[in-house]
């Protein structure tokens, strides 16, 4: 794999919010002319999810060559009809699969990254899946997400990354011969009209690659004035616990805003266990109130963001393929500053000691304290038969 923590210069980013996505992806891929790769954890058999099918499938038939990565369980739904239409008009579909699985459990990886390049001049980092729940409908708002928009010098290296996962041919079919380096070289014509500094970040444990977990403990190593949190399922590891009492001690200002809502009801449980511990050292916690949260993002001092599909928990750090983008840009980390204070004002509860005391009993937090633990012994058990080699990625649906 592909490994540079250097950042790149000559980008040009923009911060999308929840349904802002599928305007941008559809465009995304309606412009590409030669290649897409296209890495999604859901991909759901919804109105949302035949409206992006039905967009690959078109552009497949003006001649792009799409290579296009799923989850094998979280994608299970997805109809082999469709699968089948994919291959019928040319697109590559492989499915990242678990060591064990049935209809009703999980067992293994996690191929979670949402990431979608075009020609190798634009790609889309974000937390998004392609559901409806991510998507503003007629019967609800979609969750609290966000991703960036990418163009510039480091998109080749997020295709690269990419175009990796369909060198390995024999490990996704051996039959077959998809010609995947048969594209001729393209012209990088990406409209850069501002110059961020950008990296990509890895994590993909098996791989020796923890970036966006190095990330966030440097974030709260470097800062000098304050950090902001955002992210889904908040539940840390040691490393990012330790690192988050050291910052607050220097009288670093901590804010995290998390779900009040969870579409996961035992990681909420295990994310109110660790409030008391939280409220000890005083980090400031907000719940977000209208629907579910689901987006990953922080921003330290005004002057580094990462963003991405990286969870703040032991799942993201061992048990999956994660994929964040860190911006270093002034002006860009503050609009992320101003954009999460607004959300803290306008949509959030604070959870202050007082209010966590009025809220919790001996029942609730023995239940929170089982979450907690589950959630640990899950992660032991998911990820205990692991060693550090190459994981297969099958074609099969």
């Amino acid at each position: 794999m592909l490994k540079n923590d250097e950042f790149k210069k000559n980008n040009s980013v923009k911060l999308i919010k929840s349904a802002e996505y599928f305007p941008l992806l559809i465009s995304c891929i309606q412009s590409a002319k030669q290649t897409i790769y296209f890495h999604t954890y859901i991909f759901s058999n919804d109105p949302t999810g035949k409206m992006v099918a039905t967009e690959l499938i078109a552009s497949a038939q003006k001649g792009v060559k799409i290579y296009l990565l799923i989850d094998g369980f979280a994608s299970r739904q997805l109809p082999i009809e469709i699968i089948n239409k994919f291959r019928q008009v040319g697109i590559n579909v492989a499915q990242f699969e678990p060591i064990l699985k049935s209809k009703s459990y999980y067992f293994g990886r996690r191929m979670h990254q949402k990431v979608i390049v075009a020609d190798e001049e634009k790609a889309i980092i974000g937390g998004m899946n392609i559901a409806d729940k991510y998507n503003n409908t007629p019967k609800h708002k979609a969750w609290l997400d966000f991703a960036v928009e990418v163009k510039g010098d480091v998109v080749h290296e997020i295709n690269a990354y990419c175009k990796e996962f369909w060198k390995k041919e024999p490990t996704i079919n051996e039959n077959e011969n998809y010609s995947f380096h048969q594209n001729k070289k393209i012209k990088i014509e990406a409209d850069v009209k501002e110059d961020y500094l950008v990296r990509v970040r890895i994590n993909d444990w098996l791989k020796h690659r923890n970036e966006v977990s190095n990330t966030y403990l440097q974030l709260l190593k470097s800062a000098q004035k304050e950090i902001y949190i955002l992210c889904s399922y908040f539940i840390p590891g040691r490393a990012i616990r330790r690192q988050i009492v050291k910052s607050a001690k220097k009288g670093i200002t901590i804010k995290v805003i998390m779900a009040g809502k969870s579409d996961v009801a035992i990681a909420k449980f295990a994310e109110r266990w660790l409030y008391d511990w939280l409220l000890r050292n005083h980090i400031l916690l907000y719940e977000f109130q209208p629907n579910v949260l689901h987006g990953k993002i922080a921003v330290s001092d005004e002057s580094l963001v990462t963003i991405g599909s990286y969870n703040i928990n032991n799942i993201s750090t061992y048990a999956s393929l994660e994929m964040n983008i860190d911006i270093k840009n002034d002006g860009f980390a503050k609009k992320v500053k101003e954009e999460i204070e607004k959300i803290i004002d306008s949509d959030c509860v604070a959870i202050t000691t007082e209010l966590h005391r009025k809220q919790k009993n001996p029942v609730k937090q023995f239940a929170r304290w089982i979450s907690y633990q589950t959630i640990r012994f899950l992660l032991f058990v998911f990820t205990f038969y692991i060693k550090r080699k190459n994981i297969n990625y099958h074609k099969s649906a």
